[in-house]
C-alpha cells in the first residue's frame, strides 16, 4: 500500500498503487489486471505495463496503448491484439485463435499474427488483414478467402 508523502504534488502517485487495477478499453472490455509498470531508466517515464489475465497469462502493452490511469482502472486508448483469443471472419464465422504475435524487434510494433486453425495448421497474416480488435480479432476477409491463403 502506498502512502502520500507530505509535500508531494496532488497529481503524482507511486507506481505500486496501480498494480492490481483492472485494465479496460473504451468499450468496457476487461483485459486483466496491472501486474507491473515498466519505467524507462533514462527518461523516468512509463514505457509500458504487464497485464495479467490469470495463471501464466501475462502480456506486455507499450505506453501507446495507455490512455490514463484512474482511481480504479487503467484505461486503454485502443484494444490490444493478444494470443489465445478467437479469430473470426467478416461474417463472424470462427476461423481459429491467435497463436503468436510477430512484432518489429526495434519498435515492438505489431507486424503480423499467426492464426492457428484445425488441429495442427496455422497461417501468418499481416496486420493489414485485421479489421478490428476487441474480445475477438475480426479479419478483413471471409472464411473462404482465408482458406485460399497459402
Amino acid at each position: 500500500m502506498s502512502v502520500k508523502l507530505e509535500g508531494m504534488p496532488t497529481k503524482f502517485a507511486t507506481a505500486d498503487s496501480f498494480t492490481g487495477k483492472k485494465v479496460i478499453d473504451r468499450e468496457g472490455i476487461e483485459y486483466g489486471k496491472v501486474k507491473h509498470i515498466h519505467i524507462n531508466q533514462d527518461t523516468l517515464t512509463v514505457c509500458g505495463v504487464t497485464i495479467s489475465q490469470g495463471f501464466n497469462k501475462d502480456y506486455y502493452l507499450s505506453n501507446d496503448y495507455i490512455d490514463k490511469f484512474s482511481e480504479k482502472t487503467l484505461l486503454l486508448s485502443r484494444p490490444p491484439v493478444r494470443t489465445r483469443i478467437p479469430v473470426v471472419d467478416l461474417d463472424r464465422h470462427k476461423i481459429g485463435k491467435v497463436k503468436r504475435l510477430h512484432k518489429h524487434p526495434d519498435t515492438g510494433e505489431l507486424e503480423s499474427i499467426e492464426v492457428s486453425y484445425g488441429l495442427t495448421h496455422s497461417k501468418i497474416l499481416s496486420k493489414s488483414e485485421i479489421w478490428g480488435v476487441g474480445e475477438k480479432v475480426i479479419l478483413r476477409m471471409t472464411k473462404e478467402e482465408f482458406k485460399k491463403i497459402e
